[in-house]
This record gives C-alpha cells, structure tokens and sequence, in this order.
C-alpha cells in the first residue's frame, strides 16, 4: 500500500491483539514505512522495550516475517520502530521524554488508537480512564501533530447496546443515551468516580472492597444509560468525546464486532487470549458446559482479526487529509450471517473429534449442550441438574469419601463458571440486531477501483468469502487450542 510509504504512524496499546497483527502486516508488505512509534504503558523506555521484545516479537505471529528477512529482522526493527514508554490516561499521553515527544510531534503521519480495556466489568474508574478519557488525550495530540493525516480510533460495534433491527454507521453526540435516559454528562461521571474513591478510602475500605465497589458501579452507570456493562458504555463514551472535540480533524472509526483469530495473514489461526465465543467453546471442551442460555437463531456477528486490520489500513489512506469523521462496522451479520446453533455445532464437532486432554493426561468426552431459550428454563435446568443434586452431596461431603468432595468441588465449580459466562454474554447470546456496513462496501470498492487488493488479495476485508464451517472447524477453535490453551 503505497499511503504507508515513507510514512510515520504512531501505535498505542501496541502490545494488544489487533495491535500486534497491525503491526506485523506494515511490516511485512510495507518495509518503508519510516517508522512505527509504539506506545507501551512502562515505567520507563528499558520497561517499554522489555514488554516489546517478550509480548511482541516473541509470539508466533512474527515467525513469517521472520522467515522473510532472515538476519536483517533486527536491522529493519531498529530503524523502523521506535518504542515509547508511556500511558493515554495521562495528557502528553504519558511520555515523559520531552525530545522524543517534540520529535513525535514534528514526524508523525497518522495516530492509530488501538488502547482499551476490554473487560465487561472493569473498575470503572480504570475503565473511564483509558477508553473514554484515554480517547480524549489521544485526540489532543493528534491535534499537536504537525504532519497529521488522520487519527483512527478502533472502538466497537457494540457501542450499540442491545439495539434491535439495522444498526447503522453512525456516531454518538454528547449526552446521547441507549435508553433516552437525561443527564449522562461525563464529567460528572468522572466527579462520580473520585468522590466515591474518596468516601471508600475515607473509611478505610480494603483494597479488595474498593475494586469490588468500583465494578458495581460502572454497572451500575452503564445499566443507568442504557448499556449492558462498563467497556461498551466507557467506549460509547469515548466516541462521544472524539465526535465533539475533533473540530477539522480527520477521524475515522472503526467498529468491529466479535474478533476472532487470523483468517489467512500472517496464517491462518492465531490467537491471542480467550475472547468472546470462546469462552464457551472453551468451557465446553474441557466440559465445564453441559447446558447454556441462548437462542439458537440468534446471529453471532464475528470477523477475523487480520480483516479487521485490512479494513483499518485502507480506511486510513481513502480519508488521509478529510476533515470530516467516518464510522465503518467490520463484521459479518449482514454480508454472511453466523447462527448461534452453528457455531454450537461447530464446537461440539471439533471437541468429538480432538478431545481436550486434562491435567490427568486423560481425554474429555463431551456430548451435547443443551441450549435453553429463557433465564426461566436455565434456571429450572439447574435446579433439576445441579442445585438439587449439589444439596445432596453438602450434606454427605465432610462424612463421605473423596469421590463425594471432588464431585461436590467439581459441581460447585461448574455452575460458578456457567453462571458467570450468563451473566457477562447473556445480552449477546440473545442479541437481535444487525451491523449495517455501507460505509464498509463502499470503502471495498473503492478501494478495489483503484487497484488494492480487497476481493480476496493482501487487504482483503470482506467477510462474504468466508466458509464459516471450515473456519471454525479447521481454523479457528485449532488455533486458539494451540495459541491460546497451549
């Protein structure tokens, strides 16, 4: 891609997911880029470049560029990639090199902001501080960057909530809410935050009440407004402040939906982290599922990690110097729809024909899940199958013999872990609407108009070529066993 050519691109949360393969592909099929500024949350530039080289060039991603340059690898990373102790929670972003700051300010070209804590239930002051107020800081030094051609801030399609129907490409204005609830004012969430650290640390509170305190209030707020948790509301927030404060600036977002593992570059299936859906394939084939919450028919929108990143390179280049802000949904559910009963049967499938093996070194055989369509059923489902039977063996645990106790652990353990997984992707698993992705087609044809190669080449973002049974099946569930479960 000739837009990254001689280009300087500044990277925070380099050390995340999409992050890493971002950083990979420049690498790999545009070798002249003039240089890639990662910022890494350290103390310092030795801490920085310590979780550069082990949570970066150490993973298997890297291991075809690797391959490609050989002995020249180390050369190419010391004149291309300049790695940056710092913290977007912070104005300045953190940087406390005064030289190496002026110098990012003179040469960068483009701001890619890929931080965010993408936990569901996040203290919320630690969530505020880097998706919504982080967003902020990384705006106001876009601002200061001489050379800027546009900032890219990936944020997430379920910034939506739990919207029903044809959810379109379009931004949040301040004070916007899910649930036309008035009064959503960010500073005074922010206020919210510190006078309840405050009050808490006033009273002496453990650190351990205090982050549970944290957490339930960031529900708390969310739930208020209209979102399900605190990482949607906090990156809802934080679009809301890029679309008022951005002036002329050229904005792009990009929303993708569930992240899976790589489709086809560097390889296909590599994964980093339990994310999403796999929390459930997981638990199923190491057989903590036997049954779950979900409608079968509902749609499960996921798109493979290195499409995403396709899709943010070319935004970047077809809205270099426009000052306007353009939102893309990078997922499937309307160009190649996803049931959720599929992707149960592609699980199961998988597990029945490579078991996971245990700590015992024994194979788990797993049989069916049962998939209750209401809390009502799940919870009757549970008593029948669970909470009577647990009863039963509390009362002979401490007389009984170590087949009863492992059993009453097993069991205890088993609904914890189901009831969990409900409570953080029950909105999702009944989720009833659909990303609409105009902005996307339009960005694949114009981008294949003038030559890029999106059909089916290098940059490559369109989910209708995806066969989701050979995906899952033969790509996917494989890789995160491999990458992820190791």
């Amino acid at each position: 891609m000739e837009f990254m050519e001689g280009r300087s691109i500044l990277v925070t949360g380099a050390a995340g997911f999409l992050a890493k393969i971002f950083i990979e592909k420049i690498l790999r099929v545009q070798p002249n880029v003039k240089r890639l500024y990662l910022l890494l949350r350290a103390r310092d530039s030795n801490s920085a470049m310590l979780r550069f080289d082990t949570e970066i060039m150490s993973k298997d991603l890297f291991r075809v560029l690797k391959e490609k340059h050989g002995g020249y690898l180390n050369s190419l990373i010391s004149q291309k990639i300049r790695v940056v102790a710092g913290d977007i929670t912070c104005e300045d972003l953190g940087v406390k090199d005064s030289l190496l700051l002026e110098e990012m300010i003179k040469e960068v070209d483009v701001v890619v902001n890929l931080a965010a804590n993408t936990n569901f239930d996040e203290r919320y002051d630690i969530s505020i501080g880097i998706n919504t107020m982080g967003a902020k800081h990384v705006l106001n030094f876009a601002k200061r960057c001489e050379k800027l051609k546009v900032l890219l801030h990936v944020s997430t399609a379920y910034v939506c909530g739990e919207k029903e129907g044809l959810i379109l490409e379009k931004g949040y204005k301040m004070g916007e809410t899910l649930n036309g609830a008035r009064g959503l004012d960010i500073d005074a969430e922010k206020k919210l935050i510190d006078d309840t650290l405050k009050s808490l640390k006033a009273e002496n509170c453990s650190d351990d009440l205090i982050k549970s305190k944290m957490k339930d209030l960031g529900i708390q707020r969310a739930r208020r407004y209209g979102w399900p948790n605190t990482y949607v509301f906090t990156k809802a927030m934080g679009e809301m402040l890029l679309g008022h404060l951005k002036n002329e600036m050229p904005v792009v977002i990009i929303r993708p939906t569930i992240v899976t593992s790589t489709y086809k570059e560097p390889f296909p299936g590599w994964a980093e982290g339990i994310r999403t859906i796999d929390s459930l394939a997981v638990g199923y084939g190491k057989g903590r599922i036997t049954c779950f919450l979900g409608n079968p028919n509902t749609i499960i929108d996921v798109i493979p990690a290195d499409m995403v990143v396709n899709a943010m390179m070319v935004a970047m280049a077809a809205h270099s110097n426009q000052s306007d802000e353009t939102i893309y949904h990078v997922g499937s559910s309307v160009a190649n729809p996803l049931e959720y009963a599929s992707l149960q049967d592609y699980g199961q499938r998988y597990f029945q024909k490579h078991p996971w093996i245990n700590k015992e070194g024994k194979p788990v055989i797993v049989g069916n899940v049962k998939v209750l369509n209401s809390m009502e059923s799940f919870q009757r489902y549970l008593a029948i199958h669970y909470l009577l039977p647990l009863k039963g063996l509390e009362m002979v645990n401490k007389a009984c013999c170590q087949y009863f106790q492992d059993r009453y652990l097993d069991m205890c353990r088993k609904i914890k872990f189901v009831l969990r997984l409900v409570e953080l992707y029950g909105p999702y698993l009944f989720f009833k609407g659909y990303f609409d992705d105009m902005n996307t087609e339009k960005l694949r044809r114009a981008a294949a108009q003038v030559g890029e190669e999106v059909e089916s080449g290098t940059f490559c973002f369109d989910p209708k070529i995806i066969n989701w049974e050979d995906y899952f099946i033969n790509v996917h569930i494989p890789g995160v066993v491999k990458y992820v479960l190791k």
